[in-house]
């Protein structure tokens, strides 16, 4: 088969192992370009990568440690920046013609290029069934929160509203991640690696174009994956194009290293079995434990107990002055929302400065689960912790945007719908403001309840 890709002079004779046929020049030269440029963007040489891996508590794993190992890209110049990208492939470049100067002689790269290959596959396969379980387990855009469900549309920026329409159909979010789980596990079979990029990429590029159009913070990461793929799909792409384009008979390329060595083979084997069990199982293992009691887009301390639910404001008064509803006012309050975790949010007519930081992480800490307020406007959310004995809620606004706004307010429940609070805002003002809790029903929750045993009534 006659191509002019340096793939194809890797050829195997069963009984003198591979043919060492020479390569050209230029396929020599996008080599090592190529093998230097894929080596910096899979293999971790990042300190906070490092930094990270010692962090983890080894003896009691958290599916947030698997994530935060698979989800590595090249951070040396700018965070979250193509930079990152485009400043590699130019040591890459400059490296590549340093090489091809002090290493003239060589005829060809087969084994080099059988090994480069082998590091993107697992890399590539470690990010996508990292990605797929938090989708088939659906924690990466969840059911939205009664704040979410009581915001008006267009205070939400496009990428919100692309969260939570993934979000309302965790069925069709787990099917997503089933895919991904898919093409990663395809790659950890060189036989099958072909397939596997061919669901990776179309798939992967959607995700990236989505990023691109609804502003979302994984561009980068997506894109990332994406070259990866790429590079391994290159690999088979002038056959792909002699059997389907031109019509030809086209044999595989399967050359592979012989492994003569009872510990070599062993070895293998054993580090394959390692990473699936690792990475897959285990890590699959961890994460349904998470989907089950600790999803990591919202906060896990409990709330105000029975106060769950959308609050009217049928009072408010400040500094003594009854305020009236109105839709304008920046002071008054309009409604409450009591989350079942501690987080109260607030609609008034105050601006709200969005925080659009929506770079995929799992965090351990409440304060820093932040998913329920990115990208929405016209709330204010505050995480609240509880004083049962003294009755008061210590607020503190969540968006880092405002952190100095902070307070305290006393609370009482003359019944089951009517929650009072009271005291001093962290504008100074005295605050007094009758909440009555609205019977609301919503379809989520209604069709949650049901299952396939109805039809919700609203």
């Amino acid at each position: 088969m006659a191509t002019v890709n340096f793939s194809s002079n890797l050829q195997v004779d069963r009984n003198a192992g591979v043919n060492a046929k020479q390569w050209t020049q230029t396929e020599k030269t996008a080599f090592r370009i190529s093998f230097l440029y894929f080596f910096l963007l899979a293999f971790p040489l990042d300190w906070k990568y490092y930094k990270t891996v010692f962090s983890i508590n080894w003896l009691d794993l958290h599916y947030r440690d698997f994530f935060n190992l698979a989800h590595y890209s090249p951070d040396f110049f700018a965070a979250n920046s193509f930079i990152n990208l485009i400043g590699l492939l130019i040591i890459a470049l400059i490296g590549g013609i340093i090489w091809g100067v002090l290493d003239r002689e060589k005829k060809e790269y087969n084994r080099l290029y059988y090994w480069i290959r082998v590091l993107v596959r697992y890399r590539l396969a470690l990010g996508l069934v990292a990605y797929g379980l938090i989708k088939f387990f659906p924690m990466q855009s969840p059911l939205p929160s009664i704040s979410n469900l009581n915001t008006q549309y267009g205070d939400f920026s496009d990428w919100k509203i692309f969260a939570l329409t993934l979000g309302v159909v965790p069925g069709y979010q787990s099917f997503l991640g089933l895919v991904e789980i898919l093409g990663g596990l395809l790659l950890l079979n060189r036989r099958t690696t072909s397939v596997g990029t061919l669901i990776i990429i179309p798939f992967t590029g959607n995700v990236f174009m989505s990023n691109l159009a609804y502003g979302g913070g994984e561009a980068v990461y997506s894109f990332y994956l994406i070259l990866l793929a790429l590079f391994l799909f290159a690999f088979d792409a002038p056959r792909f194009y002699s059997l389907l384009g031109l019509e030809r008979p086209t044999l595989p390329n399967r050359f592979h290293p012989t492994y003569h060595l009872k510990w070599q083979q062993y070895g293998r084997l054993g580090l394959k079995i390692f990473y699936i069990f690792f990475f897959v199982i285990l890590f699959g293992f961890k994460t349904r434990n998470g989907y089950l009691h600790d999803p990591y887009q919202y906060p896990k301390a409990p709330g105000l107990a029975g106060a769950a639910g959308i609050y009217n404001v049928a009072e408010f008064r400040i500094n003594n002055q009854v305020l009236p509803y109105s839709p304008i006012d920046p002071v008054r309050w309009k409604d409450v929302v009591f989350e079942d975790w501690a987080t109260l949010s607030i609609r008034s007519n105050k601006p709200v400065i969005i925080d659009s930081t929506n770079v995929e992480e799992i965090r351990e800490n409440d304060k820093d689960r932040v998913y329920e307020f990115l990208g929405s406007a016209g709330r204010h959310y505050y995480s609240y912790r509880i004083d049962e004995v003294k009755k008061v809620l210590s607020l503190e606004n969540r968006n880092r945007n405002a952190a100095s706004d902070k307070f305290q307010l006393h609370y009482s429940r003359p019944d089951s719908a009517t929650i009072i609070l009271s005291g001093v805002n962290s504008d100074s003002d005295s605050i007094f403001v009758r909440l009555e809790k609205i019977n609301k029903k919503y379809l989520q929750t209604e069709v949650k309840k049901l299952g396939r045993r109805g039809t919700p009534k609203l």
